[in-house]
């Protein structure tokens, strides 16, 4: 189902009938019901997921059937599961509250006392904890790290906004950092790369696809890329980037846009090499565009027009003071995230000189 529109017939596990112009991507490239379910699941390696299992009596549940608990149903896109013999609506089944927040975000012993209730956190995907709390009506996605790590993904939201990329929101919140659900309660259904790649992220492989299935997608694709290069986001996988699709035709409308930063810049420490000349995100960047010439020259229109614009040593200084504002208690090395950037910058740019 998407909403109360029914989009597939399952029978015996097997898609039978489908509207494949409304499928999710990830079945429509697979027809696997069960890993469709399984890539939605929360992630069992998580310690406070276990505690949530074990909570909610689904201690010995695999992840599909962990999904299916609460109808494989998530925030951020209105695809569900409806059994043949109840008579349910998407009202029934989207989530409307959550008591189990605290448990999934930081173990809260309280969490023991409750009730087992649908909760989103089952479908709430990821390696790290974190938690869905609705605030004044909307969707915040909460997250547990490191000083090092919130710094990484704050200055970069700040650094792709003053670029003028499409950025997910990031703020912080007492000790957690938090970033807003973007499909805005899932007015648009957003799919992860997975659905159309399934674990593979080569850089040259993942641009061809989007170009066919939508030659607008390419230029925002470039963009994550290039912010990654630049800030060395070292975890850019199919599950941590994808689209939105509009939900009554499937169509797709354009990126999401631009999330999960924390493990980049100076998250696991600072890099020996300020100067970037042996970096190897630079390296993968490099063979992309050597391999890739149609991205190699869009790239260099991109640069050329503005649309991606030159980094100023001003413009770090000013995102820095902006992020640091938030994280008072960090010790974080200003010269060295200057350099590094401004470094990886020129980098970027000679490769695409020199085509």
């Amino acid at each position: 189902m998407s909403e109360d529109r029914r989009i597939a017939t399952i029978e015996n596990g097997e898609i039978v009938a489908a509207d494949d112009a409304l499928l999710p991507l990830y079945l429509k490239r697979t027809r696997n019901i069960e890993g469709w379910l399984a890539s939605r699941a929360i992630d069992t390696h998580r310690a406070n997921s276990r505690l949530l299992k074990k909570v909610l009596r689904l201690r010995t549940a695999d992840d599909a059937e962990t999904a299916l608990s609460v109808n494989g149903a998530t925030i951020t896109d209105t695809y569900w599961i409806c059994p043949a013999d109840q008579s349910l609506n998407y009202a029934d089944i989207c989530f409307k509250e959550n008591y189990f927040d605290g448990l999934a975000l930081c173990g809260d012993p309280d969490s023991f006392s409750l009730k087992p209730s649908r909760t989103p956190e089952l479908t709430n995907i990821g390696s790290y904890e974190k938690c869905w709390r609705q605030k004044d009506g909307v969707w915040w996605l909460y997250k547990a790290g490191t000083i090092q790590e919130y710094f990484s993904e704050l200055f970069i939201y700040r650094l792709g906004i003053a670029m003028d990329f499409s950025m997910a929101y990031y703020e912080m919140d007492g000790d957690y950092i938090r970033t807003k659900d973007f499909t805005e309660g899932a007015k648009v259904n957003f799919e992860t790369a997975d659905g159309f790649m399934g674990d593979d992220d080569d850089y040259s492989r993942c641009y061809d696809q989007l170009c066919e299935m939508g030659s607008d997608l390419r230029a925002d694709y470039l963009k994550i890329l290039w912010l990654d290069t630049l800030c060395f986001n070292m975890d850019r996988h199919t599950k941590n980037f994808g689209l939105l699709r509009e939900q009554v035709t499937g169509k797709i409308l354009k990126m999401a846009p631009n999330y999960d930063n924390n493990i980049a810049l100076i998250s696991r420490g600072y890099s020996k090499d300020v100067t970037r000349s042996t970096d190897g995100l630079i390296r993968f960047f490099r063979e992309f565009v050597d391999e890739n010439p149609g991205a190699r020259k869009l790239l260099g229109e991109m640069v050329q027009n503005g649309e991606i614009p030159i980094v100023t040593e001003e413009m770090i200084l000013r995102v820095f003071a902006e992020t640091d504002a938030q994280l008072l208690e960090a010790v974080i090395n200003e010269t060295y995230v200057r350099e590094f950037i401004m470094n990886g910058q020129a980098q970027l740019l000679d490769m695409l000189r020199n085509s």
